[in-house]
């Protein structure tokens, strides 16, 4: 599923693909995905231009210069590109929006699990059904002192507790796999346990792991391929995640699963 890194990345790309060009038709070739499709013909889509498109949380939010917003979201497996509108479709590419400059931004998800809506802006200026989710892990918001304030009273194991969008959105399976080894913590053990030292190193290996994972385009390590088909490199640099051992210290890394994910960590190193 694409995290924070992979949904910057194919923001930043639709953003330099999309910001100006007018709507000429919208063609949907499902029914629904996680939500219906079939609104996106009753939106009023046509004659509209893209003013620029944004993250927030795993969401790409492209703006339109009504007001309004297309919101995408991923998935499982879902593709967003922009191409030439007259190259075949593929077999599970379920919506085309057609462009002025003769391309259209094609909307592929095999598994069905992603989403294309068109939703007004909320007081925050993103879209309302994005108005609950918790802080951005790249923002002044997510320091030490929220985040320790934050587990106070939290039983959970600290890796749910990283990655519940209630508390801060974008950080998925994977970075916290990775913050959680750069801080040498392990996964399981219980958030009301953070010391407030540990608190300030997640939060800066979360952030540093972040940034460095958007300038390398974000992680493939199944579906994810970027606006222009290209895979995430970071999958070069993980250190624990998908690794059968620890490249510290040679123990076989352990595989919990938290939360319904596998959780990698190495036992001895991680205390």
């Amino acid at each position: 599923m694409p995290e924070l890194p992979e949904a910057e990345s194919i923001s930043r790309a639709l953003d330099r693909a999309l910001k100006g060009r007018r709507i000429t038709k919208v063609e949907v070739f499902f029914p629904r995905l996680r939500t219906p499709l079939e609104p996106l013909l009753k939106s009023g889509l046509v004659g509209r231009a893209f003013t620029g498109c944004r993250r927030r949380a795993r969401y790409a939010v492209a703006d339109l210069d009504d007001g309004r917003a297309l919101t995408m979201h991923f998935g499982m497996s879902g593709v967003v590109r922009v191409e030439d509108a007259r190259l075949p479709r593929r077999k599970h590419e379920h919506v085309f929006i057609h462009l002025s400059d003769g391309r259209a931004l094609r909307f592929e998800d095999p598994r069905r699990f992603g989403s294309l809506e068109v939703q007004r802006l909320g007081a925050d200026g993103w879209p309302e059904s994005l108005s609950k989710i918790g802080v951005e892990p790249l923002s002044s918001a997510f320091n030490a002192t929220f985040l320790y304030n934050a587990s106070r009273n939290r039983r959970k194991p600290v890796k749910e507790f990283i990655m519940d969008n209630a508390v801060v959105t974008g950080i998925g399976n994977i970075y916290a796999a990775e913050t959680l080894f750069a801080c040498r913590i392990s996964p399981l053990r219980k958030a009301a346990e953070l010391s407030a030292e540990e608190c300030a190193a997640i939060v800066r290996e979360a952030k540093r792991i972040l940034r460095l994972a958007i300038k390398w385009g974000g992680t493939t390590v199944s579906d994810y391929r970027n606006v222009d088909g290209s895979e995430g490199k970071f999958v070069q640099k993980l250190k624990v995640y998908g690794k059968s051992e620890c490249p510290l210290c040679g123990t076989k890394t352990g595989k919990p699963v938290l939360g319904g994910r596998t959780s990698w960590y190495c036992p001895r190193c991680q205390k």
